[in-house]
């Protein structure tokens, strides 16, 4: 296969036309310029939703250029979104074209969008520099095969696939940024952490860069609320359709869709509009459920500042479904996908003279009860909340509550902690300083805080929250060699059952 713009070829015809001139370094100048020898060039995995939001915060950072999209959907405006029009928006503002694709059904996405829309861009806001096309290739494989100056990946795929990707590339010395979650298998996970310490490359989970919860820990160690005892975090996720049952339609594959390089690592079945795009996430094979979407985020910041270690066991429950057979009613058994409403109770050890800790995760609209002393403030728990209760008080989104302790505490002007539970990254409002630290490391400077390796006990405890699910067991873990050590049956939902020639 070939790809199917050749960057000569666009190269060439951009000579032809004049659209581009090379001008010396001195004449463009300004402190943002960088020579596109300097950039690290990227091959952006992954062209779906997400993929499209996210590649509208790259394209424009001086130091990143992107050189190849990939994904296995050609182009098609059938994605779905959050909020309608918002993944179209954002591209026509980025290209200042207010009528690109106007009146789409859904969301844009694949290798097509994603290379028209980096193109577009760069030969808008870098005419002047040697500016090179953009690769559309269906198979990561053949992008790292083909693409003999690539610096970096960046995957936004679906879950399943992430683990698969970031090995390969990090195989061939490539720097990688991937969405959460690393995977969502822990035997995978523990490859591609292995991989990572072995290639010393770049590394960079993106629900990094949340705001500090330094402060809160240090008024906890300052005995504002006495010893803490449980940690809560909870979000009014999931934002997309949960199955209890697998599809038993078959519509036709779309044009222009390989199902076959979407399935990836997973066994084969039936392609179903239901496993797809946004619908993902729901599922075990091909998802991490709502924790994976944003607990990452809400508690990677608890795991840094109170340094947290691998839980050391697991209770997980969700709710179920009942349906009518034979006029009996009876619960579904449901081993396919991640329950409407879940909560999972991680027992953390003592460590760093902090003591045992119960961290809880709700999702679906579950939470937990109210604190008495919101009471005195006439307010309720809001629908995302991230909650420290101690033995003498309580801390909920980075304030001591009720507000008269905050105040007896801290004074009447005291700022909130800025953490709440649930909200999202603020790298998509500044996407470069986000990144810079993993900038510097890709071009030899220490790592980046939000390196791979620094999210090992995070990712471990969301894996966990899913093989709980699946087993309806309490878990104990052993950290040490990353395996269950009580539930016979978990072994088989740590890892996944893999095609052939997609073994990782």
């Amino acid at each position: 296969m070939q790809p199917e713009v050749d960057r000569r070829q666009f190269l060439g015809a951009a000579a032809v036309s004049g659209a581009f001139t090379i001008v010396p370094r001195h004449v463009l100048g300004g402190q943002s310029f960088v020579a596109p020898s300097d950039k690290i060039t990227v091959g952006y995995i992954g062209c779906g939703t997400q993929g499209m939001r996210e590649l509208v915060t790259m394209l424009p950072i001086p130091d990143i250029q992107v050189v190849a999209v990939c994904d296995p959907v050609k182009d098609s405006n059938e994605y779905i979104e959050f909020s309608k029009g918002g993944v179209l928006k954002s591209i026509q503002n980025l290209l200042n074209k207010p009528d690109w694709r106007a009146g789409a059904p859904g969301a844009p996405g694949g290798r097509g969008v994603g290379k028209e829309v980096a193109e577009t861009y760069y030969a808008q806001s870098r005419a002047a520099e040697k500016f090179r096309g953009v690769n559309a290739y269906a198979d990561f494989r053949e992008l790292l095969a083909k693409e003999k100056d690539l610096s970096a990946v960046k995957v936004m795929t679906p879950d399943h696939s992430h683990a698969a990707i970031l090995i390969a590339a990090m195989k061939q010395g490539k720097h990688a940024i991937v969405h959460k979650p690393i995977a969502n298998r822990l035997e995978e996970a523990k490859k591609v952490f292995e991989v990572a310490r072995q290639s010393r490359v770049a590394t960079y989970f993106m629900p990094y860069g949340r705001p500090s919860l330094n402060q809160v820990r240090d008024w906890i160690r300052d005995g504002a609320i006495g010893t803490l005892r449980e940690i809560h975090n909870w979000t009014d996720r999931p934002y997309w359709p949960q199955f209890s049952a697998l599809p038993t339609g078959r519509p036709p594959i779309p044009e222009g869709f390989d199902w076959d390089l979407w399935l990836g690592p997973s066994v084969d079945r039936p392609y179903h509009p239901n496993y797809t795009h946004t619908m993902f996430r729901g599922w075990y094979e091909f998802g991490g459920g709502a924790i994976a979407d944003m607990g990452h985020y809400s508690l990677w910041p608890v795991f840094t500042a109170f340094n947290l270690p691998a839980p050391v066991t697991v209770e997980s429950t969700g709710s179920f479904d009942y349906e009518v057979a034979d006029l009996v009613s009876r619960r579904v058994r449901n081993d396919w996908s991640f329950p409407m409403a879940s909560s999972v109770r991680f027992k953390i050890p003592a460590h760093d003279n902090w003591p045992d800790i119960d961290l809880y995760w709700h999702d679906g609209g579950m939470k937990p009860p109210a604190p008495r002393e919101l009471d005195d403030d006439n307010r309720q728990l809001p629908s995302t909340g991230l909650l420290f209760i101690g033995d003498k008080g309580k801390i909920l989104d980075g304030r001591i509550i009720p507000e008269s302790r905050m105040i007896a505490y801290a004074g009447p002007g005291a700022a909130a902690a800025p953490a709440r539970g649930g909200g999202r990254t603020p790298a998509a409002q500044d996407p470069a300083g986000a990144l810079a630290d993993w900038i510097r490391a890709c071009r030899g400077g220490p790592q980046s805080p939000g390196n791979f390796l620094n999210a090992i006990p995070l990712t471990e405890a969301v894996n966990l929250h899913a093989v709980a699910l699946r087993t309806g067991r309490k878990l104990q873990y052993d950290s040490s060699r990353m395996s269950v050590t009580n539930v016979a049956d978990a072994g088989k939902y740590l890892t996944r059952q893999y095609r052939p020639g997609w073994e990782i």
